[in-house]
């Protein structure tokens, strides 16, 4: 977890150029934002986020009090120009990324080959999976681009369907063999057997304790990374 200096969050009119920003906060708040209507700036050394240029003092007010109240029912803590502040809480669905990541969560848990298998299928699934409907979003964004009226915008259009057919097809291809395999093989993982802990019943030695194989300890955490 990030420490509370790293996940604080200002959302203020710079003075200077009089753009509205937001600068720090965590992955939870940068979500929140870039739902809310601001992009992500990413730079070598910050990265902060700022409202579509072209928007009119009001509008700009509007979505950021909007991500004020977002930001706020979910307790990031945070700082904004009175302007922005407000009483009001809006509690979000949970995010298509959130499900998703809970099919990660799934296979974390899974004892055997053929779970795995079953929880890739929402992925891999031809015409409904996970990546048949992110394809589908790339190559309905690149029929808006087609016919935008932009120097480049065909190219983009291009580009986006070049990910949609070849970079994406090629990691659905090789995932649907994955996942094949997995079911193919339906065995538990040596490393991940269901255990209650308990004694068998016929134990005559009251100190006796479970003969399973200890789980595996958890990875060490990864190194701090140099600013």
């Amino acid at each position: 977890m990030l420490p509370l200096a790293d996940r604080f969050l200002s959302l203020r009119r710079d003075p200077e150029s009089g753009e509205v920003l937001a600068c720090g906060g965590g992955p939870d708040a940068h979500g929140i934002l870039e739902r809310s209507g601001f992009v992500l700036v990413l730079r070598v050394h910050e990265l902060y986020h700022r409202l579509p240029t072209g928007l009119d003092p009001g509008e700009e007010t509007r979505l950021a009090t909007r991500a004020v109240a977002r930001l706020r029912s979910t307790g990031v803590p945070m700082e904004c120009d009175a302007a922005f502040d407000t009483d009001a809480r809006e509690i979000a669905d949970l995010t298509l990324g959130t499900q998703v990541g809970n099919l990660a969560a799934t296979i974390r848990r899974a004892t055997t080959s053929d779970e795995v298998a079953e929880t890739l299928a929402e992925v891999t699934a031809a015409y409904d999976g996970v990546l048949a409907g992110l394809a589908d979003v790339l190559v309905a964004t690149a029929d808006f681009y087609q016919d935008l009226g932009g120097p480049a915008d065909r190219p983009v259009a291009e580009h986006l369907r070049h990910l949609a057919v070849q970079r994406l097809g090629t990691v659905a291809a090789d995932l649907r063999g994955i996942r094949t395999d997995l079911a193919d093989r339906r065995t538990p993982h040596p490393r991940r057997s269901v255990c209650s802990g308990e004694v068998p019943q016929n134990e005559r030695e009251a100190s006796a304790v479970c003969a399973c194989t200890p789980p595996p300890p958890p990875p060490a955490p990864p190194a701090a990374r140099l600013r």
